[in-house]
Order: C-alpha cells, then sequence, then structure tokens
C-alpha cells in the first residue's frame, strides 16, 4: 500500500490540472483560444454543441486513462500481480459495444437538429448576395437596388512594417456589409474566380464560395455591433488581406444607411456621363491604385519581376508565362512597356482582366469613372508622360 500512495498522487494533480484546463476554457467564451462570443442563435447553438462534446470527451478520457493508469501502477508485476487469463467476457463486449452507440446516438441528434436549422433560408427578411473576387468582397441587395465592393483598408505602411499596426490590422475595410439586427437575413455565396470562404465567427457563418456555384446560409444578429471574419480559404498571394467587417444596426439606421448607399450609386451613375478634369483624374486614380492595385503592381508602380509586370516606364516587362503570352498575343506589350500602349488596349486589360492570370476584370468591381481615373493615373505617373486624358465614356464602352 505504502509504494502505491506516491503513484496516486500524481495521478490526481494531473487530472486536476487537466481539468482545470479544460473547464477554464469551457467557461469563458472571451477566452483568445476559444469561440468568440456568439451573437446569432445559430453561433450559441454550435457554442454549446461544442462545449457539450469537449465535456464528453473529458469524461472518456478521464475514465479511460484513469483505469489505464490504476491498472498500471497498482497491478504492477513488481507488486506480485500476474496478468488474468481470461480474454473473452460477452457481457463486457456488450457493454463496450453498446456505451459508444449511445454517446453517437446521444450526439448525432443534437448535431443534426444544429445542421438542419443552419440549412433553413426559409421565410427570410432580407437578402444578400456574396461574391468573393480576389481579394476582395461585393455585396449585393437585390430587393434594395444596392451593391458595391468591400475592401482591406489597412494602410500598405502597416503592411510594409513602416508604421504601428492598428488594434484592427487586416481585420478593416473600406464599405462593411450592414445588416438589421432581429431580422433574418439570407445569403447567397458565390465567386467570381477561385473558390473563397466566407467567415465570421461570431455569426457561425462559414461558406464556401464556389464559382459557378450557389450557397445559402442566413443569420439573425441579436445584438447590435461591429463582427470580423476573414476569407478562410487558400485563394491566392493576397488570401489574408481578404478580410469581412459585419456592422448589425437598427432597422432605422439600416433603411438611413440604404438610402445613403442608393444616393452614391446615383452619383456614380451620373459621373458616367460627367468630362473630367486630368486633376481630378489623378487624384481619384491614385487612391484607386493605391486601393487596387498596389498590392501586386507596387505603390512605386515596378511591380514584382517574374510575377506582377511593372506600370513604371523603362523597366523591361517581366511576368507569368501565362501573363506574357496573353499580353504578346494582343501585340501589346513587345516593347516592354505597360502604360504606353493603345489606350482602348490599356482599358481592355483593366476592365476584362487576363484570365489564367492574378490579373483580375476590374469592369464590374469598379465604376467607370473610377477605371478611367487609374488608367489616367498610370498613363501619367511613375515616370510615364503620355499626356492621355480617359473619359469614364470611354470606359463604358468596353464594360460588357
Amino acid at each position: 500500500m505504502s509504494r502505491s500512495r506516491p503513484a496516486t498522487g500524481i495521478g490526481s494533480r494531473l487530472i486536476a490540472g487537466i481539468s482545470f484546463l479544460l473547464f477554464s476554457g469551457i467557461a469563458s467564451a472571451d477566452y483568445a483560444l476559444n469561440f468568440q462570443t456568439p451573437v446569432t442563435p445559430i453561433a450559441e447553438s454550435v457554442l454549446k454543441l461544442h462545449n457539450m462534446i469537449m465535456t464528453i470527451c473529458f469524461v472518456i478520457f478521464v475514465l479511460v486513462f484513469g483505469v489505464m493508469f490504476y491498472s498500471i501502477a497498482v497491478h504492477r508485476k513488481s507488486r506480485g500481480h500476474k496478468a488474468s487469463k481470461f480474454d473473452d467476457n460477452p457481457k463486457l463486449e456488450v457493454l463496450w459495444t453498446i456505451i459508444p452507440f449511445l454517446i453517437l446516438i446521444g450526439l448525432a441528434i443534437p448535431s443534426t437538429a444544429t445542421l438542419i436549422k443552419m440549412d433553413d433560408t426559409s421565410n427570410s427578411d432580407l437578402t444578400v448576395k456574396i461574391t468573393g473576387h480576389q481579394w476582395k468582397w461585393e455585396y449585393e441587395y437585390p430587393e434594395q437596388g444596392i451593391d458595391f465592393i468591400s475592401a482591406l483598408s489597412t494602410p500598405r505602411d502597416q503592411i510594409e512594417n513602416k508604421a504601428k499596426k492598428d488594434k484592427n490590422y487586416l481585420l478593416e475595410v473600406d464599405n462593411p456589409l450592414v445588416i438589421p439586427v432581429n431580422k433574418k437575413v439570407r445569403f447567397v455565396i458565390t465567386s467570381g474566380d477561385v473558390i473563397h470562404s466566407w467567415w465570421v465567427p461570431a455569426l457561425g457563418q462559414k461558406k464556401d464560395a464556389i464559382p459557378g456555384y450557389i450557397n445559402e446560409i442566413w443569420t439573425r444578429v441579436e445584438k447590435p455591433g461591429t463582427y470580423r471574419g476573414q476569407c478562410a480559404e487558400l485563394c491566392g498571394k493576397d488570401h489574408g488581406f481578404m478580410p469581412i467587417v459585419v456592422k448589425a444596426v437598427s432597422e432605422d439606421e439600416f433603411n438611413k444607411w440604404a438610402n445613403q448607399q442608393k444616393g452614391k450609386m446615383v452619383a456614380q451613375a451620373a459621373a458616367v456621363g460627367k468630362t473630367w478634369t486630368k486633376a481630378d483624374l489623378m487624384k481619384n486614380g491614385e487612391k484607386v491604385y493605391q486601393k487596387n492595385c498596389a498590392a501586386c503592381h507596387q505603390a512605386n508602380g515596378l511591380g514584382v519581376p517574374g510575377v506582377f509586370p511593372p506600370i513604371a516606364t523603362g523597366h523591361p516587362f517581366s511576368a507569368s508565362d501565362a501573363m506574357v503570352k496573353d499580353l504578346t498575343e494582343r501585340g501589346f506589350y513587345k516593347d516592354g512597356k505597360i502604360a504606353e500602349g493603345t489606350v482602348d488596349q490599356h482599358i481592355d486589360i483593366v476592365v476584362n482582366g487576363i484570365p489564367g492570370t492574378a490579373m483580375a476584370a476590374f469592369g464590374k468591381q469598379l465604376g467607370a469613372a473610377d477605371i478611367a481615373s487609374v488608367i489616367t493615373f498610370e498613363r501619367n505617373s511613375f515616370g510615364n508622360s503620355t499626356g492621355d486624358v480617359i473619359q469614364p465614356s470611354q470606359v463604358k464602352a468596353h464594360q460588357r
């Protein structure tokens, strides 16, 4: 008896330590290694399911390893014990078959109920179409006639370690998704290029965005606030720069925001017919370039040799084989200069992109005024001095 006490003491302390670690995590949903605090019924169901399964796993762990370590310590050969000769016990075999079966049934019932609840998108109050693009999200509200792009807003200086990083580093966007609280919102999710994944942990939402395929999920946020997530699928070079921000507001605030968005869209439509000055195009074009183009072509227009071609004049053209092939077939860059070719070809590439490469088609992501601005900026910056002034009406003719 005296030799078994130390082993029992160590086992008790080990079990107590593991219990503390597991239950301390279960008790606090705000802990950094645990789930985010749920703000929807689905997220609450997922967290409860997670906690219940972890508790069952913990109990099984303690029982199985407790018996095993007890047997090793107490019934070891040095204490004079001999191995039992029995190898067949029908009652025991029935028990260790039935008990796991009952445990699995017990887990399957609440899990299935949660999955069925997740897929029930019927009777929604609002529908939002979500389209993933490299590397931004497009949100469309068909019933309100609203459509906009949401992109990363973290300054390049922070990304390049030239400035101190903010609290929401790489988790902030220029145009968040806005939804009303206590309303059932249906999300229709797809992709315009590669596979992305729309994931907001606090909402309990994660769904793949697949080109040519539509997925559906829904949410009902009960607490106003700002909730952050990000793309959870490896979708390319800037996968880590594709955050999601959801703002849940009251119904009155949502209606006010929707009216503001409609006003912006009317102003954008009016801008297409307007004749812009070169100064205005250059000013707006620099903003559009830094937001949409600098990640690949760099803020100085020099690109990334062998991957993304330079915009700056005087630098030899160098990019992926697919991009070189496409551009050569278009007869555009034989002299290695990108922003000094014909205006129509330049617009065509920005609007329609280059299939099979990271050069996305911006024709549906940006308005005609923004595309005209950025092309004017590129043709008159980075050492380029074509003097060209591109008007939105010229871009509109290329948008299909």
